[in-house]
């Protein structure tokens, strides 16, 4: 594909560019890099309760353990590999899929590879320059539309290569995607996805962002193309900052012809380290037929932590919601209120409640949240806790 082609020369470059500053046979430099790396470990472990209102409450007690190893540069090139298990603790495994029949909790038994990639940052002709070849973690802005999904316990990264530009006034960001790590087996997938994402960091009172996503399966006609713009700012008013987030974005879908649109604006006040945001959220409709979709996002921290709009339905969804956080005592906080509604017609769905807190200590990091979500005419009433505990190193 061309623009697979294009990505490729882009990043092959100016590594090949950088390759020739390193002599073949400096084995001792080759070492020293290798053994003046960084090991990275990072463990939590996290039970997970679901009533879902259908099937049996579950209970999860997972064990997600990451452990890495970053390498010294060699020639401007380093690499970094990680490899990720997630196990089950102490028998607490009422969940699907782990046991069928109860309520989902989408932290499966797994070990794998989660990141191996190669990054060359040594262009001394383009300060600013960085090309990643390999399994990443890719998240773009506020991870709407690509993000990693942190929350679950086996992260979503991806295979490709990423090429990244900054200076003091812009970012450039450009990735081809030949493989998308799910967050389960089951949402694995070859793909032939280009993104690109650009950023003007000065821009008044914020950053603009403008964007591209061409996401598509690979050997399957089903393109799902998104073009957006973003802002987001914060304007000093006297002792408080005014917040200021909008976007808006189109979406074209081979599979049943439809185009759809995406619009957001989010308006808030921090003062005092309390921050308070009222916003609407829309995700269109295409007369019913299909719905504006994220595929690629970092859904759970959208449209409610109980993650009952995952995929959006058919009518599309409109979220207004309320949100409060700040510190206290060293506690994080944070509390929402959600209205969900229909895009296509006037169809109530339902609301939620959302709230959580959590403390960080040193390299300890200690949570509870939880998510109440109440039906009005879509889905069934569900809740959900969690109670987590975490280290990295």
């Amino acid at each position: 594909m061309m623009k697979a082609r294009l990505l490729s020369l882009l990043v092959v470059s100016p590594v090949l560019l950088g390759t020739a500053n390193v002599a073949l046979g400096e084995d001792d430099a080759f070492y020293t890099a290798l053994k003046g790396g960084t090991p990275k470990l990072n463990m939590r472990l996290r039970y997970e309760g679901v009533d879902d209102g259908i099937n049996e409450d579950a209970d999860a007690l997972t064990l997600r353990t990451r452990l890495g190893y970053q390498t010294g540069k060699l020639g401007g090139f380093d690499a970094y590999g990680e490899f990720e298990d997630i196990h089950v603790m102490m028998g607490v495994d009422d969940y699907a899929p782990e046991s069928p029949g109860f309520a989902t909790v989408a932290d499966p038994r797994d070990t794998e590879v989660n990141q191996a990639f190669v990054r060359y940052t040594g262009s001394e002709s383009l300060k600013g320059l960085v090309a990643a070849f390999g399994r990443q973690r890719i998240i773009y802005d506020n991870a709407r539309f690509v993000g990693n999904v942190g929350w679950r316990q086996d992260e979503q990264t991806f295979d490709g290569t990423k090429l990244d530009f900054s200076t003091d006034q812009f970012a450039a960001s450009a990735a081809y995607l030949t493989k998308v790590n799910g967050i389960t087996p089951a949402f694995d997938a070859s793909v032939e996805s280009l993104l690109i994402n650009a950023s003007w960091k000065k821009a008044p009172g914020g950053t603009l962002t403008g964007y591209s996503y061409m996401l598509e399966t690979k050997d399957a006609d089903d393109a799902r193309d998104t073009v957006g713009v973003r802002y987001s700012g914060s304007f000093p008013v006297d002792k408080l900052s005014l917040l200021l987030a909008l976007e808006y974005a189109t979406q074209s879908y081979d599979v049943d012809d439809t185009d759809t649109k995406y619009m957001l604006i989010e308006a808030g006040v921090a003062i005092s380290g309390v921050t308070v945001k009222v916003a609407q959220e829309v995700l269109g409709s295409d007369d019913g037929t299909s719905a504006f979709q994220t595929p690629l996002a970092t859904k759970h921290a959208f449209n409610g932590w109980a993650d009952k709009f995952l995929v959006t339905p058919a009518n599309g969804l409109e979220d207004t919601y309320v949100f409060i956080g700040g510190v206290v005592a060293g506690v994080n906080l944070g509390a929402a209120y959600h209205r969900f509604s229909a895009d296509e017609g006037s169809a109530d769905y339902g609301s939620e409640v959302d709230a959580v807190a959590s403390k960080t200590f040193g390299p300890y990091t200690v949570g509870l949240k939880y998510a109440d979500y109440a039906e009005d005419g879509f889905s069934k009433d569900t809740r959900k806790l969690w109670a987590w505990t975490e280290v990295a190193f």
